[in-house]
């Protein structure tokens, strides 16, 4: 069985697909990984997987209809060229475009892998519900194509259902992307400083101007405390520029690392992970903090939620931090509330140990990527279990 995968960039076949492809191949399947060939490095560390890489153009971003049109030909080409038996798509173009030039070419199997909403989605203002509207209508068109179409949260579950873009019977819901456990292993918390970590692109949906707000407070009145930010900056409409973070450095209330290769020596010199997302899929850079053993920081809303766990009985309040039994959760956008959840953990390390053991036991119960790996390989009809077929 031969399958190609579809992206947008292309680090992240190997950051964020490799165990998947990895396990494809020993699978026994012959893997083609595609996207913008934009490192060096790719090709070969695709390779070292098992598969082949090749590079194709495609328009990422934007609404421009003949870099679309560009983007559908030029994946309809590859496709007839390649002759897979399955196509798996994920971040929006390859989801859209991918299960069209598939569907066009007679491909057997089409998999579409839905990782998050994204700025489409969550935008406000009349280019907002515009970007909205399109994404809807090209979801629907695309994915009745699509055999399955896998989600990585419940809320997008719903909401593909509510807006008639797929019918329940063509889902799967999987726990994101898994993370590997031995990869990102346990780590103890160092006993100090206390230091509050992001990890991840420089974008405002990420929640980093809040962050930047927070850590300001929070130096105020721990000033033995630490905030940092580790990750490169984004073309994204949403990025923040390099100098803004070079300013909140120069300000002193944080440090910044720039983009790194190897995150697991930052997780293991952190004490608390903190992502204050708009809205995620279902964030891989908390998983992979929850594996080494962190107690956690993040917003309650879709995707970011569900890695914490809440005490049974507790519900959702705009107006307050929650606490659960591996971290904490604030409201979006909520520099204020985002400060005293940090503040709380920094003034109590020992819920903070606690809370970065239960971080790894629920990681271990819930995001173990051969779990997650397993139901992949499901949907997309390889193996013994053949979601749908």
């Amino acid at each position: 069985m031969k399958v190609l995968l579809l992206a947008s960039f292309d680090r992240s076949l190997v950051n964020f697909r490799g165990p998947l492809i990895r396990d494809l191949v020993a699978a026994g399947c012959k893997v083609v990984a595609a996207a913008p060939a934009e490192s060096k490095e790719v090709p070969r560390q695709v390779e070292d997987l098992g598969a082949r890489f090749v590079g194709v153009e495609l328009a990422r971003t934007g609404l421009n209809p003949w870099a679309d049109f560009r983007t559908y030909r030029r994946l309809r080409r590859l496709i007839a060229t390649e002759k897979p038996d399955v196509v798996l798509g994920y971040t929006i173009k390859p989801v859209i475009y991918g299960s069209l030039a598939a569907g066009s070419e007679g491909v057997a199997r089409i998999v579409a892998l839905i990782t998050g909403l994204g700025t489409a989605f969550h935008s406000t203002g009349l280019k907002g519900r515009t970007l909205r509207t399109v994404a809807l209508m090209l979801y629907r068109v695309s994915l009745r194509r699509a055999h399955r179409v896998v989600v990585q949260n419940p809320d997008i579950a719903a909401l593909f259902i509510a807006e008639r873009i797929a019918e329940k019977a063509k889902l799967t819901v999987v726990r994101g992307s898994g993370v590997d456990l031995v990869h990102f292993a346990e780590r103890a918390v160092p006993a100090a400083p206390m230091r509050f970590l992001y990890l991840g692109r420089l974008l405002r949906d990420k929640g980093l101007a809040e962050f930047a707000t927070a850590a300001r407070q929070v130096r105020a009145v721990c000033p033995e405390a630490e905030c940092r930010i580790v990750g490169g900056a984004d073309p994204n409409p949403t990025g923040i520029s390099l100098a803004e973070v070079h300013a909140w450095q120069a300000e002193g209330i944080l440090t910044y690392a720039g983009h790194c290769s190897d995150v697991r020596p930052e997780l293991e010199a952190a004490t608390v992970y903190v992502l204050p997302s708009y809205h995620e899929g279902m964030p891989r850079s908390v998983l992979e903090a929850m594996a080494v053993g962190r107690a956690i920081i993040t917003t309650d809303t879709i995707g970011c939620r569900e890695t914490v766990r809440l005490r049974a009985g507790m519900k959702a309040d705009a107006h307050r931090v929650l606490e659960g039994e591996n971290g904490l959760l604030v409201p979006v956008r909520d520099a204020e509330a985002l400060a005293e959840a940090m503040l709380r953990l920094a003034r109590d390390p020992s819920r903070v140990r606690a809370m970065g053991a239960r971080s790894r036991a629920i990681a271990v119960e819930e995001f173990d990527v051969r779990k997650v790996n397993a139901a992949m390989l499901g949907a997309m009809g390889v193996g013994a279990s053949r979601e749908g077929l």
